[in-house]
């Protein structure tokens, strides 16, 4: 690559200060209202049960070219996507459901005092749902993730929606906050399992589970990294370092997380943990030299160069571990004796309420952070700083509150199934087949998608491309991960990073 050109391309995406909350959230409002029009055409008509190519491009133009058009040509004027999906959801939602033979309740002997259907209702309740809005909130944010990192150097994309450089919020900043909440949000089953089966680890072989995993994370940096410096691809610095990318961020947090075993067990609080290490993270980088050390230090050492991304690991901590902290309480059946809630309280209520009051406290938090002039707090993706955790955090539980508030209104009774076969059955109704492929495969996409952009910037200067030359380039780039994604969901693989 020309050095002319690389210094173009690196400039295309510096110093960038963002756009606004408000709009971010209307931008990502698509994902949620495609759902919805997806979930109703469903429900009512049964449209995507026979997934034939009709019912495949529906699913596609809905779930990922919805986004695409979120973020690119209709990302001054994001109400009118929204109303395009809603409009046609809420009438196709007051027309007559589509008539379809009823499931009959299998048959079963009689029991005395009905002890075999209490012993099959409490083996029901012990185990964990599979929860399709879940799995439509994880497929969106790994599409918009995916589709943002190629589109962001086109034209065509907003630099308002890039990552800034320092203080700001923007759509990317979320993105990578957002991929780190998802993972530590699932990462609550394994736990909950083991809790239910009354198994606790020792903190060595937590440990030794957790470097096991974090190995294919850090080849996967490893490969990004020799790549970007054997090709002199262009990139943007002070973004995580000189050497340092995501992967290794993604790497280092399942040891850490598992480190925390060593906490004693009366400090159990997993969302309370998560605010400790962000205030105590932010109390450092208020108090000492560490912020000015981040932002104006010469790069002269291996840590002084990789410096944002060693120091901002303390942020991501916490996004994970308040991610955990809302699985632990959403994930098990309402009710169940793993089901549990913020701080403890509000532990029977439904699923959507106790995501709002989720929304509610970190957007409280958040509001007293960045309004209250004495601490002086702005959000900063860079840093991971407090504010940043509170805005990736309230932001996640709006969007979970979002599509389980969808899923709730048009598959009502999901989780009230007669046996466990049955409720898969309906959940695999009510889901998404290229949302649940983006989800089943997502670390593996995500590579995908960054060897793919890899390519396509080499292959083309994507700084002189016109609208319609992106669009097209960005549909085709949109179309192959979605085929990639599907294959493997079809054909069962689940590779496992």
């Amino acid at each position: 690559m020309a050095q002319s050109y690389k210094s173009l391309k690196e400039d295309f995406v510096s110093n960038l200060s963002g756009g606004g909350m408000s709009e971010i959230n209307w931008v990502t409002a698509v994902a949620p209202a495609a759902v919805l029009l997806w979930s109703v055409l469903q429900s009512r008509h049964d449209f995507f049960s026979h997934y034939n190519p009709l019912a495949f491009v529906t699913d596609f133009f809905l779930n990922v070219a919805a986004i695409l058009f979120a973020i690119t040509v209709y990302s001054s004027s994001p109400v009118i996507l929204n109303s395009l999906l809603i409009s046609p959801a809420v009438c196709l939602y007051l027309l007559p459901r589509r008539s379809r033979t009823r499931q009959k309740r299998p048959a079963q002997a009689p029991s005395a005092n009905g002890r075999a259907s209490a012993h099959r209702d409490q083996d029901i309740r012990s185990t964990l749902p599979d929860r399709p809005f879940i799995t439509h909130y994880r497929g969106s944010m790994m599409v918009v993730t995916c589709l943002a990192i190629l589109a962001v150097d086109f034209r065509v994309f907003p630099r308002r929606f890039a990552k800034v450089e320092t203080w700001g919020t923007s759509l990317m900043d979320m993105g990578v906050g957002s991929f780190v909440f998802s993972a530590g949000l699932v990462s609550a089953r394994p736990i909950l399992k083991a809790q239910g089966a009354d198994r606790r680890s020792s903190v060595g072989a937590s440990l030794k589970a957790a470097f096991r995993h974090s190995l294919p994370l850090l080849a996967l940096g490893l490969i990004r990294l020799y790549s970007i410096k054997g090709l002199d691809y262009a990139e943007h610095v002070s973004e995580y370092g000189v050497h340092w990318n995501f992967f290794f961020t993604l790497a280092l947090l399942p040891p850490l997380v598992a480190s925390l075993q060593i906490l004693p067990t009366w400090f159990a609080s997993v969302d309370m943990i998560a605010l400790l290490v962000s205030c105590i993270f932010q109390a450092v980088l208020d108090s000492t030299s560490v912020t000015a050390y981040i932002l104006t230090a010469p790069r002269y050492s291996l840590i002084s160069q990789n410096r944002e991304g060693l120091i901002s690991i303390w942020g991501y901590l916490s996004i994970f571990l308040a991610g955990q902290a809302v699985g632990l309480d959403i994930l098990p059946r309402t009710g169940s004796k793993l089901s549990r809630s913020i701080f403890g309280l509000h532990m029977n209520r439904p699923y959507t309420v106790r995501l709002v009051l989720w929304s509610v406290w970190y957007s409280m938090l958040l509001f007293l952070a960045v309004s209250y002039k004495a601490l002086g707090l702005q959000v900063s993706r860079r840093l991971a700083n407090l504010p940043y955790v509170l805005w990736v955090s309230a932001f996640n539980c709006t969007q979970l509150a979002l599509f389980s508030a969808v899923e709730i209104l048009v598959f009502p009774g999901l989780y009230s199934p007669i046996d466990k076969k049955l409720e898969g059955q309906r959940s695999k109704h009510a889901t998404s087949q290229i949302l649940a492929a983006f989800n089943r495969n997502g670390l593996a996409i995500f590579l995908l998608a960054n060897l793919l952009t890899g390519l396509v910037n080499l292959a083309t200067d994507t700084l002189q491309a016109g609208r319609g030359r992106a669009m097209a380039t960005l549909v085709a780039y949109a179309s192959i991960l979605t085929i990639v994604a599907m294959i493997m969901h079809w054909k069962n693989i689940a590779l496992k990073m």
